[in-house]
């Protein structure tokens, strides 16, 4: 038990001194972290609507993908998840009130939602990873992962800032208009475009080279 007391004090002390370099030296993003999961397209227009929707309301929105957590290693679900608690609530210190927090790791298959309690009754958690996130990264297709996580955390987090604006009687000049479904098959298009362009492109070289060979 001291054993595992210990580690937990440790993996806090890492977890704190990466946060520490992780999160403040990258001020001028809303989104802190996310290991080249999200197309950087998608990422100047988060912070595009995060920079407005924070100016209009005061109110922070941060995203955090990551392949994995900095968290124990454990076949206990119990600890695994204490673990990976504990590594959000560490997020969750280095920000200013209010905030809203969009977290997201698949090598642990986990994601959350959360708010700081001064604005949690204007957030609806439950909708907007079930309507406007999960469905898209659940969606069985060949559109890649990059493409899938880009549209799955630009439409949630578009639903999050409309939703608090709507409340707030705001309009956001920035506003994707997310309605979901509808957004998020604008941009698969957009993304298999994208792929079948560089299938086309990659298809068209490897001719040449047999060509060339002959």
């Amino acid at each position: 038990m001291n054993l595992f007391s210990n580690m937990r004090a440790k993996v806090l002390l890492v977890l704190s001194l990466f946060l520490f370099t992780a999160v403040y030296a990258k001020t001028d993003t809303f989104v802190l972290e996310n290991d080249n999961l999200i197309d950087p397209r998608a990422i100047e227009k988060i912070n595009a609507m995060g920079d407005e929707f924070t100016t209009k309301t005061g109110i922070g929105v941060f995203v955090i993908v990551k392949e994995q957590y900095p968290t124990i290693k454990s076949d206990d679900m119990k600890e695994k998840l204490a673990s990976i608690k504990l590594y959000e609530n560490t997020v969750i210190k280095t920000l200013k009130k209010p905030y809203v927090l969009l977290s997201m790791s698949f090598e642990d298959t986990h994601i959350n939602l959360q708010a700081s309690p001064d604005i949690a009754s204007m957030v609806d958690k439950d909708d907007i990873l079930d309507t406007y996130i999960i469905p898209v990264l659940a969606s069985r297709d060949k559109n890649d992962m990059l493409s899938k996580v880009s549209a799955a955390v630009l439409n949630g987090y578009g639903q999050i800032c409309d939703s608090i604006a709507e409340q707030k009687g705001i309009t956001l000049e920035t506003s994707i208009g997310s309605g979901g479904t509808t957004f998020s098959a604008i941009w698969k298009v957009f993304m298999y475009s994208l792929v079948f362009i560089g299938i086309l492109l990659y298809t068209f070289v490897i001719l040449r080279e047999k060509r060339r060979g002959f």
